[in-house]
């Protein structure tokens, strides 16, 4: 069922884009079993099937979970740490690079920093180094870059203002030094991009994945009951995986800027989100008389599109309630 859901958000990706330029080309892809990357591997999946020809090679830490591996037929693994910089000589070269790999779950990113700053940084330098000459690069960075702003809405010139000790530090910095090392490439000539994604949701999350969506349906599912750490306030505006993985692709195959804001328009509070939720599967939500959340925790998080919508045509996004009910059968489905 989950490869279904796979399969069906892969056609409405595809019909979007002109993928002529992968044809008899060498695709890699690191983290290929997080959200991102599994709908990248599973887009490439669906265009083989149409007769495209190109070679894959994917990355990935933990176990290839059931539907990555129904996935990949005539791909290749590679099982590494990209923390560990013993594993660069095993890595291939290749015409196109996305570099999708880290933790996107605040929980573990604030558990691993070390790792966390090396992938995000000195990965993605090492990276760009296996890039074949005329190729074109993507590294996955985050609207996390914002923490500390104040502003209704958030550009690329834009800036944060966390300091090394923030609790997210790890994180934020990582990126920003991924970004730096896409600018220092830029200058050489090399055509590499940065996508600052906020928020993606939807199908191809793995078993107890801890972020906010995620952990509430697991909740529901689990427990019967969604129980808040906080009251819920904060906003947040979620895209759908389709719409990131459509407007990545775009950007790695035509983008001309060094960087881009990914993410969607619907805007919701936790509160409202939890309650969609616990209406669908039919538990009560809790909210705590006691304040509790997740250090560092963005109270809203809103960025500005105008550049991809202008660049790309992106105009249709996926409407959020249509995306909750199948990121929710995702989650039915991995139970």
């Amino acid at each position: 069922m989950n490869n279904t859901i796979l399969n069906q958000d892969s056609e409405q990706i595809v019909s979007n884009i002109d993928f002529k330029p992968l044809s008899n080309a060498t695709i890699f892809i690191t983290g290929a079993t997080g959200l991102i990357g599994t709908q990248l591997i599973s887009s490439l999946s669906y265009l083989r099937k149409l007769g495209i020809n190109f070679t894959v090679y994917f990355q990935h830490y933990s176990p290839l979970p059931t539907h990555i591996k129904n996935l990949t037929y005539k791909f290749n693994p590679i099982k590494t740490d990209l923390s560990d910089f013993n594993y660069y000589r095993e890595l291939p070269t290749a015409d196109f690079i996305i570099h999708a790999a880290g933790y996107a779950q605040p929980s573990m990113f604030m558990a691993e920093p070390e790792k966390t700053l090396s992938i995000n940084s000195t990965t993605t330098g090492a990276l760009l180094n296996k890039l074949n000459k005329g190729g074109k690069f993507l590294f996955i960075s985050s609207s996390e870059l914002y923490s500390g702003l104040n502003k209704p809405l958030l550009k690329e010139s834009d800036i944060g203002k966390t300091t090394p000790s923030h609790p997210r530090a790890t994180y934020i910095e990582g990126k920003r030094l991924g970004e730096t090392y896409i600018n220092v490439f830029r200058q050489k000539g090399v055509d590499a991009k940065s996508a600052r994604v906020s928020l993606g949701y939807g199908p191809g999350v793995k078993m107890n994945d801890k972020r906010v969506m995620s952990n509430l349906i697991d909740k529901a599912l689990q427990k019967g009951q969604i129980e808040l750490l906080d009251q819920g306030k904060a906003i947040r505006t979620y895209c759908y995986v389709t719409d990131i993985v459509e407007m990545l692709w775009s950007i790695l195959l035509y983008g001309k800027e060094s960087v881009y804001n990914v993410g969607g328009i619907s805007k919701i509070t936790i509160e409202e989100l939890a309650n969609k939720i616990g209406d669908r599967l039919d538990v009560p939500v809790i909210l705590p008389k006691n304040k509790k959340g997740i250090p560092g925790s963005p109270d809203m998080v809103n960025i500005d599109l105008s550049k991809v919508r202008s660049e790309f045509g992106k105009n249709d996004f996926v409407d959020f309630d249509t995306g909750l009910d199948r990121t929710i059968n995702w989650h039915k489905n991995l139970c």
